[in-house]
């Protein structure tokens, strides 16, 4: 029965909103482990609600050409509120289906800092998730996969976003 109610959706669309939600939550955990320290990969003591830098532990251990750069702005209060608002934001419209096309792009732009902070990946000399998730975005963009399971399709009809359209 199951089977037969994905077969009548469309296999496809199941796949692009599965991966748009593994997305959005790989963006919204990262945010909500940075705020609350939920003991993953932030500590509840360096929680950003108990006066923790969300940017400052990995910004310091930054390898590679850029290091420097990334070390000195490791734990300023503006990088550590745009990184949050990034992840919120990011996170929050891959799981609404909202913004694909705008998120995509402030999403690669995101990753492209995560992934040039550590020169050359460790685990691959050029590739790493960060490109990965890169192309994920885009492609989740391109096939518009906000309108299914979303609100993609009521976001689009916005007069905000008919007039703007890189929000769609």
């Amino acid at each position: 029965m199951a089977f037969e109610k994905l077969r009548e959706y469309g296999v496809e669309k199941v796949a692009w909103v599965g991966l748009r939600l593994a997305l959005g939550w790989i963006f919204i955990w990262g945010f909500f482990d940075k705020l609350l320290g939920l003991g993953y990969s932030t500590a509840s003591s360096k929680a950003w609600i108990n006066g923790g830098s969300p940017t400052r532990g990995f910004l310091l251990g930054t390898t590679g050409p850029l290091s420097g750069f990334y070390k000195d702005i490791a734990g300023s209060v503006v990088v550590d509120w745009l990184f949050m608002i990034g992840l919120l934001f990011i996170g929050g419209a891959l799981l609404l289906g909202i913004g694909m096309r705008i998120t995509s792009y402030a999403g690669t732009l995101f990753l492209l800092l995560l992934w040039s902070s550590n020169l050359p990946p460790k685990s691959n000399p050029l590739i790493d998730q960060h490109i990965v998730y890169i192309f994920a975005l885009f492609l989740i963009s391109a096939v518009n996969a906000g309108q299914w399971f979303g609100l993609g399709k009521w976001w689009s009809n916005t007069n905000l976003v008919k007039r703007y359209p890189i929000l769609r």
